[in-house]
């Protein structure tokens, strides 16, 4: 609800009935809310406050958290080019591509937000070769809204080891528990390449219908970093698959001791990735103690999520420079054991044909409620869609084969 409202600017009447209508929290109703602040109880019970802070969002706090305390927040500069998407914020090209058949891109696009009630798509964007050929917004929304990615989030956190590791700063097989003697020697195997692939084999359990170790997370820690870090092994690491939002905030808390100050690491996603493409509406939230939730809560409007699909699709290549090497696409797009070919190193993947009529080439960064940003890079595409059902109920394949199928 306040990061919604605070973020986005949107009314806290239309969260309530589009965004928050899901099993369990809408059972949550807002008490009160000031410039800063939302308050929300169930029943009038238990009533807590999220509080939002310029540059970090806002964040579900506890009695505990001094909301006096002075906060450190990232250093941001924006892009300034009279350039079109990508390269720049100043509109888009206007180029008619003779290979594009415009008519079934259209009659695509307009499926995607048929049938709303089961359906639920909010926005679409087709870009081909670096640019956009299609775009549509449902009324509320427009190119400059910004949307919560939810697990879209973690893509964008791994690649920011892809560029650590371009920098020479930090390699796959860095084992991060290796130095703590708390471990008792039960950790000290586990890379950073078996939590990309959440294949460390340590204990986790991710289930929203009930309190779980992601809801007690989300709901209730200070540090989220920390939920992963303290569960023991159930398996030794590449023996089982097991998707974890715990572990993507560990790797968020790796990446923290990778500087020498706090500072340091809220400016590094922004000077190094995200206002560097020009990502200027993404804003990474933190939670309590300062720490990137990478797992989840990362907002970007749908031309800059789309950016991100680009850096992919043009191999970590933008406008000439470099962010990370070519050879952490293969990485990423290497799928992951046990995983039956649709998980590579916090992305998804179409490898193992999940969906049949879309390229197998296709991998993607996915979000809760289907938030997706799909590269395809044998049709030089990239196409975001974001909304409030996930497939099956918003048929991903069908949505792509449409969109392929108008490129010849």
């Amino acid at each position: 609800m306040a990061s919604n409202h605070f973020i986005a600017k949107r009314m806290f009447s239309d969260i309530a009935e589009m965004d928050n209508n899901v099993p369990l929290v809408k059972l949550a109703k807002l008490d009160k809310a000031s410039e800063t602040s939302v308050f929300s109880s169930v029943y009038g019970l238990m009533q807590r406050e999220s509080v939002c802070r310029e540059g970090l969002g806002c964040v579900l706090i506890t009695d505990a958290y001094d909301k006096s305390k002075p906060l450190l927040r990232p250093k941001r500069t924006r892009l300034r080019n009279n350039k079109p998407f990508p390269y720049g914020n100043n509109g888009k090209k206007d180029t008619i591509f003779n290979n594009v058949d415009y008519k079934k891109l259209e009659q695509a696009l307009s499926n995607a937000f048929s049938d709303y009630e089961t359906q639920k798509t909010r926005t679409v964007l087709v870009a081909y070769k670096n640019e956009i050929i299609a775009e549509s917004y449902i009324e509320g929304f427009s190119a400059e809204t910004p949307i919560l990615g939810w697990s879209m989030t973690k893509s964008v956190l791994a690649t920011l080891y892809g560029i650590l590791e371009h920098e020479g700063k930090i390699k796959m097989d860095y084992r991060p528990f290796a130095d703590d003697i708390r471990m008792k020697n039960t950790k000290i195997g586990i890379t950073l390449n078996h939590l990309l692939r959440m294949q460390s084999g340590l204990a986790w359990e991710e289930d929203y219908t009930k309190i779980s170790d992601v809801t007690k997370m989300l709901f209730l820690d200070a540090d989220m970093t920390r939920a992963q870090a303290v569960k023991q092994p159930v398996a030794a690491p590449t023996e089982i698959w097991n998707y974890s939002s715990g572990t993507s905030n560990l790797l968020s808390g790796i990446l923290r001791d990778q500087f020498p100050t706090h500072q340091a690491y809220l400016d590094y996603p922004y000077t190094q990735l995200i206002d560097k493409i020009g990502m200027h509406s993404m804003l990474l939230e933190t939670d309590m103690e300062g720490n990137f939730v990478g797992s989840s809560y990362g907002w970007a409007n749908t031309r800059d999520w789309a950016k991100f699909g680009l850096l992919y699709l043009n191999k970590g290549l933008w406008n000439g420079e470099r962010i990370f090497s070519e050879s952490w696409i293969d990485y990423i797009t290497e799928p992951t054991a046990h995983s039956d070919g649709v998980y590579g190193a916090h992305f998804w993947l179409n490898s193992g044909g999940k969906f049949p009529d879309v390229p197998k080439d296709m991998y993607s960064a996915n979000g809760y409620q289907g938030q997706y940003v799909f590269v395809i890079p044998s049709k030089d595409l990239v196409v975001v869609r974001t909304g409030l059902a996930e497939d099956p109920e918003f048929d991903v394949n069908v949505f792509l084969k449409e969109i392929c199928a108008a490129i010849e």
